[in-house]
């Protein structure tokens, strides 16, 4: 374990990698030697009259350029899935190592990640190919290896792989020219694609600038031009190679025209997607490692895991909720507790560190009054409208639905289709956007979101728009599962009869004794049994884990029968008391003497 990677002081950047075998976390660092001095210099092998033939359009203006500077630029959040493939003379030069390549290729996507951060685009390496055999193309001259390339893997990739973006990584030496891409194709299938040579010698966070700048062609960028800038010396664009960590203006506005409607980019890929290499060490535990500790030093410190992955002597787990002091819990401690009305409890089973997994109440039960449970949450837009506008908002008159989601537009719309937004039809109104009324303060919103208030008929109108690109949490949408009118909610845009949850789990499945989960299966209420809450028990159900058994010993019987011996008697004595009471009262008046 240990840093990898490039950290830029000023004008200078430096390469930082761990030191091999060291006990202390030891570390190289040294500068980069620039390659700007090299004659002739290195450079991008696309021309700028090239680049204009693909693009077929001048649309830059230069007094558009000035008017833009590089530090104010603000973008919504891309995706961008990149597949690699290295050529059979880099296997050959790596020693045919394919764990060093593989590591080689991580790191070099990691530095590509990290430049473009700035526009706050992530970039995942989803697959790797190596060629160990030998070359599956013609690579030579670079402009055939490119067209070869881009054939190839829309011939023999794209179905293996899916991605929006595949480059070729070679050894080969091309001259001055460190690199091509097609302009502006990304996500366009068979033209999506680069080549990139990787000469012996280069570092990793080098070349990481050749990636970073064929994929900016790929992304609509072209080369920086007079009214380009970007607070450096140069800018990644530039069309020779310079050590330099910042895109410019120019390729921002280049970039933002390319990806506005490219709704490949707006949707992050699934975590099993992104490639990533098993490794004791890594902090994640993987295959057959019984726990992953990370580095040297934190493993010194961790008390239940060994640098090696496996557990010190003694422990019986590392880490989970049902783990505490390197041991599992009892039987019967909750992992995870209720955290409203429509989830459920889970409990440790005492034999393994990990909690059951999170149930919750079933999709369509009422909760709130007038709410539904949907996906562990109670919706209701009378609640929604609270927790957007505030505790006097409530859900507006259904005119505000009628005339605001039929628009299609970031304000009332009924979800996001591809690139446009989706008209609500009528019978669908209610599940498009929440509108809202009586607003007593206008709120404070995350990110760059829009308060919009219409008045119709003199109803006012209140929303949220939400539109493309954004990556926080939609607010304003009316959530699943929300009523849209009598034995109806709302599913995916849609108003839908209940039926079609398709629910096979009912009160009467559970005997009245306990609420169905997510599973279809009965989660019983205390003192009774699962799998139907037909016998006595303890609760639960068969995937919640086992609840703490209830006391039903001779010791609480002996104090239920004290307790009714208790009330028994109170009464007996007080009327004894009472009777003795009134008794003596007599005696002593038929002893009195009587008056002369």
């Amino acid at each position: 374990g240990g840093f990898h990677g490039m950290l830029q002081i000023k004008e200078t950047i430096y390469e930082i990698k761990p030191k091999r075998f060291s006990e202390t976390f030891e570390h190289w660092i040294y500068e980069i030697d620039s390659e700007e001095t090299q004659f002739p210099p290195l450079k991008c092998g696309l021309t700028e009259e090239e680049i204009a033939r693909q693009l077929n359009s001048h649309w830059r203006d230069s007094s558009t350029m000035k008017q833009i500077v590089f530090n104010d630029i603000y973008t919504h959040t891309w995706y961008i899935e990149m597949a690699l493939v290295m050529d059979h003379e880099r296997y050959i030069y790596m020693a045919s190592n394919v764990s060093d390549m593989q590591d080689q290729a991580l790191l070099i996507i990691h530095v590509v990640n990290s430049f473009y951060a700035q526009f706050t685009v992530h970039v995942f390496l989803i697959g790797l190919e190596i060629w160990t055999t030998q070359n599956l193309i013609d690579i030579s001259p670079i402009e055939d290896g490119l067209t070869n390339f881009c054939n190839w893997k829309a011939a023999n990739l794209e179905a293996r792989l899916p991605h929006d973006v595949a480059h070729l990584i070679v050894k080969e030496d091309y001259g001055v020219a460190l690199g091509l891409a097609y302009v502006g194709t990304i996500c366009w299938g068979r033209p999506s694609c680069g080549i990139n040579t990787f000469r012996p010698g280069v570092v990793e966070s080098s070349f990481a600038l050749t990636i970073t700048h064929e994929l900016g062609h790929n992304l609509g960028m072209r080369h920086d031009g007079n009214f380009c800038s970007c607070g450096r010396r140069g800018c990644l664009m530039f069309s020779y190679k310079v050590m330099t960590d910042r895109f410019s203006n120019c390729s921002y506005l280049d970039f933002l025209k390319t990806v506005t409607g490219r709704s490949c980019l707006y949707v992050s890929p699934a975590p099993e997607r992104v490639l990533h290499m098993n490794r004791c060490g890594n902090g994640l535990v993987e295959g057959e490692e019984q726990c992953d500790c990370g580095s040297v030093q934190l493993c010194l410190d961790d008390p239940c895991c060994l640098s090696n992955c496996t557990f010190k002597a003694g422990a019986n787990c590392a880490f989970g909720l049902c783990c505490r002091n390197c041991q599992f819990l009892p039987s019967g401690t909750v992992c995870r507790p209720k955290s409203d009305e429509c989830d459920l409890p889970e409990w440790c089973n005492g034999t393994s560190h990990m909690c059951p997994e999170d149930v919750y109440v079933q999709n369509g039960i009422l909760c709130l009054g007038n709410g539904t449970c949907y996906e562990k949450r109670c919706n209701d837009r009378e609640e929604q409208c609270r927790r957007i506008f505030g505790k006097g908002a409530k859900s507006a008159n259904e005119i505000c639905y009628a005339k605001i989601n039929s628009r299609g537009d970031r304000f009332g719309h009924c979800g996001l289709n591809v690139d446009h937004y989706q008209t609500c039809n009528m019978p669908d109104i209610l599940c498009g956007r929440v509108l809202c009324d009586r607003i007593e303060k206008i709120p404070f919103l995350k990110d760059h979101s829009t308060v919009h208030w219409t008045r119709i008929n003199d109803t006012n109108c209140w929303s949220t728009d939400y539109h493309f690109g954004m990556v926080i949490s939609d607010i304003g949408e009316v959530k699943d599962g929300t009523a849209c009118g009598p034995e109806h909610i709302c599913m995916g845009r849609r108003c839908v009869s209940r039926s079609l949850l398709n629910n096979t789990c009912s009160p009467k499945t559970c005997n009245g004794k306990g609420v169905c989960n997510n599973k279809q299966h009965c989660h019983c209420d205390d003192q009774w049994k699962p799998p139907v809450c037909l016998f006595e028990g303890s609760g639960g159900s068969i995937d919640s884990g086992p609840p703490p058994a209830k006391r039903k010993d001779s010791e609480g019987k002996l104090w239920s029968k004290h307790i009714v011996l208790l009330f028994l008697w109170v009464p007996a004595v007080l009327v004894l008391c009472f009777s003795k009471a009134v008794t003596e009262k007599k005696k002593a008046k038929s002893t009195e003497p009587k008056k002369e």
